[in-house]
């Protein structure tokens, strides 16, 4: 199914093409701190509909994920990073995608920081 994302203000738009009936909601600093619930997509999966000048990405930790977000409304609504083997992966904000029912999401809790 094709979702249409977007920050809050609309300047970031994008779309995944994703069955999404489970959610990671992650502990760690961040993802805690923004009500991140996330899901992980393959890449090829993922269409950006801006120009990645308008955007504004923050990194911590690891710097290994950029955590992409609108410099207009503060809405973070991905972030892009690799899998193990360094194939792109982006984490969704499914807050980010109007028509996605949050209730019927199953959430899958992950402890952060543990890492």
């Amino acid at each position: 199914m094709l979702h249409k994302g977007s920050c809050h203000c609309g300047k970031i738009a994008y779309e995944v093409d994703a069955e999404i009936t489970e959610v990671t909601e992650c502990n760690c600093s961040i993802c805690q701190s923004r009500g991140y619930l996330l899901t992980f997509q393959p890449g090829d999966k993922f269409k950006l509909k801006t120009p990645e000048a308008d955007m504004r990405f923050y990194t911590f930790n690891t710097h290994k994920i950029r955590h992409y977000f609108c410099p207009d409304c503060g809405s973070a609504p991905f972030g892009i990073g690799k899998d193990g083997k360094g194939n792109p992966v982006v984490a969704v904000n499914v807050r980010c995608l109007g028509e996605v029912d949050l209730k019927a999401l199953k959430i899958r809790p992950f402890d952060g920081r543990k890492l």
